[in-house]
């Protein structure tokens, strides 16, 4: 059955919330813990029914915001999914106060209920008012930039389709597709900042009924943060801006001096070759089939899995109008399948986010395969994120299925590209940080904040010539900050640990697939800590763990400049 066949039914939230409530008062009146396992497993299938429908409808959605049907839905899904959170929370507290907890934990592991236990702290049913306001403000944030029709190059674009533009060999016309992308949002500027100052209030008032101090406490309860605190994440910020901006200043510099000018502007950023940036060869269909023969090759696990995404029609990945930003993987667990969304525009990114959303995909499948319990199959983002950045680079045998000659070309421009993303993480994490510190910030004081963190993480750029990005204004394009806060600091974190993978991998892939097979399969029944220090990696977070992975790449990127 193709996706586009999988049936949709609005969940009949009153029904779930009844079978719930008997679940749970059942649950509490057992006699053993074999009888709360077999709850427990009712449960669950409960959940991955309600999951599906809601990711099914939360896909269609993004496919096309403008779908009225599906646009309704997505608002009414979201308008419940608190609600139903509440009723979810009654059988958390029984299963983490069960009298069998002891034998419950050698079923399902101590993680499992440690997880809850944060969860616990991060939701009260007097946040859900709260909670539905949240997700309007983030829709409208997403409908309004998927709005964007911009007049460019005697076409309508969205801000996707934009990017090509943004690579171009003429400096010309990539400040002038910098200034229309940055114009989208200077033309929409008080609309959205006033949805962000509603959100920061929102969410600050959320941390202040559960009793917190701000809502980077509360960030860390909700991203179920299991084995590092605030001050590490700190730490690790510390480290980048000490091992890795260097460097990066380097690579800046160099790719100056390859596109033939004195310094970088904004517009300069991402076109790194006089001769053009690398460009996938072929048409989309072609691409796409570039990609089955690479995974049908890699090995037998990820031929299974790509035939499996080709047979269900598991992808959208042409930017089109009113189809939503960025890429993401979604699972549908009661058809045992992940799906995943994109928004190709002919730059190297397509297949950068191919491979990235398909190591999603394929955590997915195998967590599906491997690990018997539903609630033991998704680690914390910073795990899951390892998966598909780590899927990036070792694809790499197979880039020239997509790059042909430019290959070389593709590979400096991704390790570059990986160097170069991970201060900019720490960047909007740190903004972030900084500003659910200070809720009664201006709008006008955040962009402050905004260009004096990019002094810090990318003094290697120049915003002087378009407003959008002069201003401060950068944070307001980047989908995470309004949509999932403190998310995007898994990111950096994952990167350290893909260039890792990507290093063993050139001394020997095979050993290093098979150490990723073996990460891969950990699924959610270790914390992020334990998988990569059990996995013989260097943890991010420890003092000194930059140094060696930044000094590897600096190594790779001084002997293969172009």
């Amino acid at each position: 059955m193709k996706f586009s066949e999988f049936p949709y039914k609005r969940p009949d939230y009153q029904q779930v919330m009844e079978e719930i409530s008997n679940f749970t008062e059942q649950f509490r009146n057992t006699k053993s813990a074999d009888e709360q396992l077999a709850i427990m497993k009712k449960m669950e299938k409960l959940r991955i029914d309600l999951y599906t429908a809601m990711n099914i409808c939360a896909i269609r959605y993004t496919i096309n915001t403008k779908d009225e049907f599906y646009s309704a839905e997505q608002e009414y899904n979201e308008q419940m999914s608190p609600v139903l959170g509440d009723k979810l929370q009654e059988f958390d507290k029984a299963l983490v106060a069960s009298p069998f907890r002891k034998e419950l934990e050698q079923v399902y592991g101590s993680l499992m209920f440690k997880n809850i236990e944060i969860s616990l702290k991060g939701f009260s049913s007097e946040l859900i008012p709260l909670i539905q306001e949240e997700s309007q403000l983030v829709q409208q944030y997403q409908k309004l930039c998927a709005s964007a029709q911009i007049e460019f190059d005697g076409k309508t674009c969205n801000l996707a389709q934009l990017a090509p533009y943004q690579q171009d060999s003429d400096r010309a016309v990539r400040k002038a597709a910098a200034q229309a992308y940055g114009g989208f949002f200077d033309e929409h500027q008080s609309e959205i900042e006033d949805i962000y100052d509603k959100l920061v209030k929102n969410r600050t008032e959320q941390a202040h009924k559960l009793g917190l101090s701000n809502y980077v406490e509360m960030a860390f309860l909700l991203r179920t943060r299991n084995c590092y605190q605030p001050q590490d994440i700190a730490n690790f910020r510390r480290q980048v801006v000490e091992d890795i901006v260097p460097v990066n200043n380097e690579i800046k510099r160099r790719q100056a001096e390859r596109i033939g000018v004195d310094h970088l502007h904004i517009y300069d950023n991402t076109y790194f070759f006089a001769d053009g940036n690398p460009l996938p060869h072929g048409t989309p269909d072609e691409l796409m089939e570039a990609g089955r023969q690479m995974y049908t090759e890699m090995s037998p696990q990820t031929a299974d899995f790509i035939k499996m995404m080709f047979d269900h029609d598991l992808f959208d990945v042409l930017s089109k109008d009113g189809k939503a930003m960025g890429g993401y993987c979604a699972n549908l667990p009661l058809y045992h399948v992940p799906f995943i969304f994109a928004n190709w525009n002919g730059t190297a990114g397509d297949v950068d986010v191919l491979t990235h959303e398909a190591g999603h995909a394929f955590a997915d499948y195998m967590a599906d395969k491997y690990i018997e319990h539903f609630d033991l199959h998704s680690p914390t983002m910073e795990v899951c994120e390892s998966h598909s950045m780590s899927m990036e680079f070792l694809t790499a045998p197979w880039h020239h299925l997509f790059f042909k000659e430019d290959t070389d070309k593709y590979e400096l421009f991704h390790a570059e590209s990986a160097m170069t993303f991970i201060p900019y993480g720490c960047q909007v994490d740190h903004f972030q940080e900084s500003v659910y510190s200070h809720p009664e910030w201006t709008p006008a004081q955040r962009n402050e904040e905004w260009n004096r963190l990019e002094k810090l993480y990318r003094p290697h750029i120049d915003n002087s010539d378009v407003n959008f990005y002069n201003r401060g204004a950068t944070w307001q394009r980047q989908l995470h900050i309004f949509e999932s806060p403190f998310y995007y600091i898994d990111y950096s974190l994952a990167q350290m640990i893909s260039l890792q993978f990507w290093t063993l991998s050139m001394h020997d892939h095979k050993e290093a697939w098979e150490k990723y097979l073996a990460f891969v399969k950990l699924g959610g029944t270790k914390t992020f800590v334990d998988i990569v220090r059990d996995s013989g990696l260097l943890c991010p977070i420890d003092d000194g763990s930059l140094k060696t992975t930044v000094h590897d790449i600096k190594e790779w990127l001084d002997s293969h400049q172009i």
